[in-house]
């Protein structure tokens, strides 16, 4: 018998390490995707409203400074 010749099945041993091996856990995209989006759309409604709020604090120019 030489070298090359094995007993074992090349098939079987394939098989049986695939069995061995730990389980990929995948993540779930829905939860990253719907996350995502919230904070997507909170950045864009907190831009929105600083151009469009007005000013908070307003000081209005004594009448000697307009230069009337």
């Amino acid at each position: 018998m030489s070298v090359a010749d094995s007993t074992l099945d090349n098939a079987a041993l394939a098989y049986a390490r695939a069995l061995l091996r730990t389980p990929i856990r995948r993540q779930k995209m829905m939860p990253v995707l719907m996350a995502a989006a919230f904070a997507a759309s909170a950045a864009v409604s907190f831009a929105a409203v600083m151009v469009l709020a007005p000013p908070a604090i307003t000081q209005h120019l004594p009448k000697e400074r307009l230069g009337d």
